[in-house]
Formats: C-alpha cells, structure tokens, sequence
C-alpha cells in the first residue's frame, strides 16, 4: 500500500462547501417564503413553528442541512486523522472524492425535486464508502509499524 503525498483537504473543503451552498439556499427559500406570504416575525419565536406553516419543499434544504451534519461529521474526523497521521493513500483520496460526489448528488435530490427511493440510494452509497474509508484506515493504521 503506497501512502505518499496525497492529500484530502480538497475534498474536506468540497464537503464544507457543499454544507455552505445548502445553508444559503435555505435561507434563500425560507427568507422568499416569509417575504411573498407577509409572515409575521412574532410567529417565528419557535423553530417549529415557521416548518409547520412552509410547504414541505421550502423545508428540504433545512432538512438536508442538519442531514450534512450528521454522517458528514465522521467524514470530516476519518479525514484529518488520515491526513495528520499521514496515511492518506490512492485509495482513501478516491473514496473521498466519491464520498463528496454522492453527497452532492444527494443534497441535491433532496433539495430540490425530493424523491426520497433515489435521495435514499445516494445516501446509503455515500454511507457505504464511509464506512469503508473508516475500515480502510483501521487497517492501515493496524499494518502500520509502532515506532
């Protein structure tokens, strides 16, 4: 197993980028959906409260939002210890690049048209490298000399 000057920080940073753009976005259609329906602001005390009156669709980003900040955050910890450790191979750079991919297509599925068989298909396949990044550095981390 060749482990050499790869990095993950582009793809650290393509997953916070993706969060970033899916927070604006929600604050875009939320602040839309408040603005053309004259929602009063004292309404908006509760978090739950400004969900119970929108659509579902101008909630899908804010659901996608704290779904980056589930999963994602074992992506983001596997990622720095690979990269502090020094155990970032060909294969680690690959499954975090898939990883970001089939994130992004399910943040997208699931902000925009929301069809939840395919949301779920993309989110159980980036599930999946996940757990197999996660293996993967055991392994490495276990076949790597002590001293």
């Amino acid at each position: 197993m060749e482990i050499g000057n790869f990095e993950l920080w582009p793809q650290i940073l393509a997953m916070i980028a993706l969060t970033f753009v899916v927070w604006v976005y929600m604050y875009i259609r939320r602040l839309s959906y408040i603005l053309t329906h004259h929602v009063d602001y004292a309404r908006l005390g509760k978090s739950s409260a400004l969900v119970e009156m929108m659509p579902a669709e101008v909630s899908f980003p804010s659901d996608n939002l704290k779904n980056l900040f589930e999963l994602p955050v074992i992506f983001y910890v596997i990622s720095i210890i690979s990269v502090q450790a020094e155990l970032v191979d060909k294969i680690m750079v690959q499954a975090a690049w898939s990883f970001v991919a089939l994130r992004l297509v399910h943040s997208f599925i699931h902000c925009t048209f929301n069809n939840v068989n395919l949301r779920f298909l993309f989110y159980i396949l980036s599930s999946f490298v996940l757990w197999f990044m996660v293996v993967h550095i055991g392994v490495v981390l276990l076949a790597k000399p002590l001293l």
